[in-house]
């Protein structure tokens, strides 16, 4: 018997197929129960409404107080008129249009059609009311008649989409029911936790009652209903969906580590299980690509998110963006990759940490952390299971694979390209290496637009800009400018410096190949002193250093890094390093006497902590695999025990006349115009400076010859020392150099050194 003309007329329209052809003509069919369950609604409403048609929803009538006030509470007053067709009759009909819907979706299913709604059904354990209370908020989604519709029941031409009220009426058949399906729009029920729906108010009433708020499905929910998989808007900013191409064959991961990650991901990664891995270790290593590599195992995807974004995002809060995050996941069916994860682990992130440690308890995707700092939870996770996988850096082999790798045909029988250098000098990172690559291939184009063809320098260029910038916020960085040639040292201290240099060239084949690396757990850096007075090369040396090495160099003045608050030096000294373990340069810390004076008796708290920061500063040298240089004026006042922790100690001696003389004929560069009657004897014999401030004495005589003829004479450097003298503290008076041209016949003045007063 149709009771349902009109309904059954259009249902019969959708039945001329077997199946189900897309996801919105599945959605429309159901829309007709809904549809069946509203026109039951209007027609009693109706019948209510004749009196006052013309005025509905605008006043209340007496007679209609009069009925309000007799009327039992919990449903509303068209709930008790008498409807032309018995409960059974709308049962029956709606367990008919159920029963073709059920036989169509089987259909669908086995034509390997995807109806999207059934699968957010299953993807968010959603109930049969979930699914029908859902339906009614989607229908204005789909049609606006629906909004009228809504705003009849409910009374008031204002109230276009439907109220938790009117969504219990139209699905409850009594007070008992509407009052036990309350609860699945409580903010822990599905429908409001993972947002499908979302709760809001009337502005014009002040904290009005629960059943008068409105619902309104969720925006990315509609869309993806619609076939659409833009992500939520909310979250473009700060997650991205990977399609996961990495296998696990192409990790760069020891061979146990990726049989038994492979292994645990075939038991135990189904997306149902709650499974958490975070993986721990620096930029570049191989994190995301493993997890990419385990969801194209899983035949799922991976969405990428920065947490630093969701925390810093000002649509939402961070513990909702998480929810939009796993919400996301499950539509996308794919995994949640967290990067960023060690920014929730200082102090002032605590109650970030303690909200994603709640949703990581609770959900059951398969979940990725990745980050630089080791963590494990507080409180070990009861409902899944944690796993922390540290991933090493890679080894010299492993770095010059990937340097083939990436730079593919352009390294290939391309003779100026030492990979092997390159990977012993800078220890990058799989993805620090694919970095360079880019921006060295970058460089060559920019140098030669036609060819560019790829070059050393090119490569050594890239390499130092990949190198982390934030360390030049900590240190001065220092860009080499002299060679070999430039620096004048006693030959035995020269040859120091080399082979502290072949040290550096040479780590990864003695560390590496030769094992040495099997042997040592620290120390595998390079801690240097340099100890000599103001102005002997110890600066010049680091530089040439630098240069040879293709390093970049860095400046750090310990005198600004102590602080006389507890704890602010090792928290700076921290930091220097932490931004340097990628950085590959040479750290130079000046005036190191500052920090590593001899270490006094434990009188006060002072003294107490003065130690520990020394003791903090070699732990973290010895922890750093790179090169470290400590300057000091005062070889004398430093620490024996400090010192015999040094790999090398270099004396800078104050140069002698031969030495000086050297300093002196190197100093002038070739462009630079020089009157002949310059007598470097004269200023080698005379005048005890260094190199420092011979180098401050050429340069103004150079500025004071700019003024007056444009050629370096002995006048200008005599005024130039003049003027170095009294920033020194000293006086060159007129016949001050007298005492050396006494009676012995050895001493006999010059000339020269009688023309410029030196007799």
């Amino acid at each position: 018997m149709n009771i349902f003309g009109p309904v059954f007329t259009q249902w019969n329209g959708f039945m001329s197929a077997l199946h189900y052809t897309s996801s919105i003509e599945h959605i429309l069919a159901e829309l007709e129960r809904i549809d069946l369950l509203i026109q039951v609604q209007l027609h009693r409403a109706r019948q209510l409404h004749k009196a006052d048609e013309e005025f509905q929803g605008l006043f209340i009538a007496e007679e209609e107080v009069n009925e309000l006030i007799k009327h039992p509470a919990g449903l509303p007053r068209w709930a008790t008129i008498s409807s032309p067709w018995s409960q059974t009759d709308v049962t029956a009909a709606l367990d008919h249009l159920a029963s073709n819907i059920a036989e169509r979706e089987i259909e669908s299913a086995q034509r390997g059609i995807k109806l999207r709604f059934n699968q957010l059904k299953q993807m968010f354990n959603l109930t049969e009311f979930d699914a029908d209370a859902f339906l009614v908020c989607q229908a204005p989604e789909l049609d606006l008649r629906y909004e009228r519709l809504f705003a009849y029941l409910q009374d008031d031409v204002s109230k276009r989409r439907p109220s938790v009220d009117l969504v219990l009426n139209l699905l409850c058949t009594s007070y008992a029911s509407k009052l036990g399906f309350r609860q699945r729009f409580m903010a822990s029920a599905p429908l409001l936790k993972y947002h499908l729906l979302n709760l809001s108010e009337d502005p014009s009433q002040n904290r009005p009652p629960f059943l008068s708020k409105f619902l309104k499905v969720d925006d990315r929910i509609v869309n993806y209903l619609l076939d659409c998989d833009d992500p939520d808007g909310r979250l473009l900013p700060h997650a991205a969906f990977i399609v996961p191409r990495t296998r696990f064959e192409d990790l760069l991961l020891p061979g146990d580590v990726k049989n038994r990650l492979s292994l645990f991901v075939r038991e135990r990664g189904g997306n149902d299980h709650g499974l958490v891995f975070y993986f721990q270790g620096p930029y570049g290593v191989g994190k995301r690509s493993t997890a990419e590599a385990i969801c194209k195992q899983l035949s799922i995807g991976l969405l990428d998110v920065n947490i630093n974004g969701l925390m810093s995002s000002e649509e939402v809060d961070f513990r909702t963006a998480l929810r939009l995050v796993q919400r996301e996941a499950f539509l996308q069916e794919a995994a949640i990759y967290l990067d960023g994860f060690d920014v929730l682990l200082v102090e002032d992130k605590r109650t970030f940490l303690e909200d994603l440690s709640r949703e990581l308890e609770d959900q059951r995707r398969l979940t990725f952390l990745a980050g630089d700092a080791i963590w494990e939870p507080v409180d070990a996770f009861q409902k899944v299971t944690f796993l922390r996988i540290e991933f090493p850096r890679t080894t010299h082999a492993e770095r010059q694979q990937l340097w083939k790798k990436f730079l593919g045909g352009k390294a290939s029988g391309n003779g100026e390209i030492d990979l092997r250098s390159l990977a012993g000098k800078f220890r990058f990172s799989g993805g620090q290496i694919r970095d360079a690559a880019t921006t060295a291939s970058n460089l060559a184009l920019w140098r030669n637009p036609r060819k560019g063809h790829l070059t050393m320098v090119d490569l050594s260029a890239a390499c130092r800009l990949q190198s982390n910038r934030k360390l030049a916020t900590l240190a001065q960085k220092i860009t080499p400018h002299y060679t070999w040639d430039d620096i004048v040292l006693p030959p035995d201290r020269l040859q120091q410096l080399r082979e502290i240099c072949n040290q550096v060239k040479y780590r990864s084949l003695v560390y590496d190949k030769w094992g040495f690396d099997r042997k040592l757990s620290l120390g595998k850096g390079l801690n240097i002193l340099f100890a000599g007075p103001s102005g002997t090369g110890k600066t010049m040396a680091a530089d040439v250093m630098a240069a040879e090495l293709e390093l970049d160099l860095y400046k750090i003045d310990l005198s600004t890094v102590v602080s006389k608050y507890i704890g602010e030096t090792e928290k700076n000294l921290a930091r220097i390093f932490y931004e340097a373990e990628t950085s590959n340069s040479i750290l130079f810390f000046d005036e190191a006497d500052a920090l590593f004076g001899k270490r006094s008796e434990v009188n006060d708290s002072h003294d107490r902590y003065a130690n520990i920061e020394i003791s903090f500063l070699l732990q973290r040298m010895e922890e750093y695999e790179g090169v470290v240089i400590l300057a000091t004026n005062l070889r004398k006042n430093m620490d024996d025990a400090f010192v015999r922790r040094m790999h090398f100690t270099v004396e800078f001696p104050f140069p002698e006349e031969n030495d000086r003389r050297r300093i002196w004929e190197k100093i002038w560069p070739n462009d630079t115009p020089r009157s002949k009657d310059l007598d470097l004897d004269i200023l080698v014999k005379h005048f005890d400076i260094s190199g420092g401030n011979i180098r401050n004495v050429a340069l103004a005589a150079a500025f004071m010859a700019a003024d007056d003829g444009g050629v370096i004479k002995m006048s200008h450097l005599i005024r130039a020392i003049q003027r170095e003298y009294q920033k020194m503290g000293k006086l060159m008076i007129e016949g001050e150099f007298a005492q050396h041209f006494g009676d012995d016949d050895n001493q006999q003045a010059t000339p020269n050194e009688v023309k410029y007063g030196f007799s």
